[in-house]
């Protein structure tokens, strides 16, 4: 369950500082260094965490906004890094959460990742997909339907797997039975967030209130199940 977050600079320094931060609280950090790739990135799933060297990558403000505004990352805690050209002001405006300027002082730096990680782990706890296998089915607005399997699911939503070629778009229902001694078929409205290949993210907007109940059971039961592998792999 650690912590997944991408830093967009061509600092080796910045990195540095970043990735001993960061690699204290057991997160990892992806490292893009064109706003291109990052914008790519951050469109198709959520991260964690974002830090963004707003002067010194081309672009750098505009992927702040752009990953800011993205279904799947308009929760993801944004640190700004500024060196002269941007304003904390101005990041802030763009959706930044913290703002850091160069050069790095350490102290700045360390109660910003202590404020920071406690807001991602939050934040984690309601995205972490645990994997599964289930099939479900998906309604279009017109009616029409589709099955898939589930490939994770989360308190916010869930990954299905295309079984042909129709891919669901906007806002959809969905239905599956729910894993457990007494079989609860769950209900919810979603929107497909994001694609990639044969897969697609759909985030929950609607879930009928028994439907919420026995969902979070289940998640409750799934992270039991999580945590006793863990616990299990830790003494070998």
């Amino acid at each position: 369950m650690g912590l997944e977050c991408m830093i967009v600079t061509r600092d080796t320094t910045l990195l540095g500082h970043f990735q001993a931060g960061l690699g204290r609280h057991g997160a990892s950090l992806q490292m893009r260094q064109d706003s291109a790739s990052a914008i790519e990135l951050a469109s198709r799933r959520h991260l964690d965490g974002l830090m963004v060297d707003c002067d010194d990558v081309p672009g750098g403000t505009d992927a702040l906004a752009h990953i800011r505004n993205t279904s799947a990352n308009n929760q993801t805690l944004i640190i700004a890094i500024v060196n002269g050209s941007t304003s904390s002001e101005a990041a802030i405006d763009l959706g930044a959460n913290f703002v850091l300027s160069k050069p790095i002082q350490q102290t700045r730096l360390h109660n910003v990742l202590h404020i920071g990680v406690a807001k991602m782990e939050r934040e984690h706890r309601r995205y972490f997909r645990y994997d599964v296998d289930l099939p479900l089915l998906v309604r279009n607005p017109l009616g029409r339907s589709l099955t898939a399997r589930m490939k994770n699911v989360s308190e916010g939503g869930l990954a299905i797997k295309l079984l042909d070629s129709v891919r669901p778009e906007g806002v959809v229902k969905v239905e599956f039975e729910l894993p457990s001694i007494e079989p609860q078929t769950f209900h919810a409205k979603a929107e497909a967030v994001w694609s990639d290949s044969w897969v697609v993210g759909l985030r929950f907007l609607y879930i009928e209130q028994d439907s919420r109940a026995a969902l979070q059971m289940w998640l409750d039961a799934l992270e039991a199940q999580f945590r006793f592998r863990e616990s299990s792999l830790q003494t070998y």
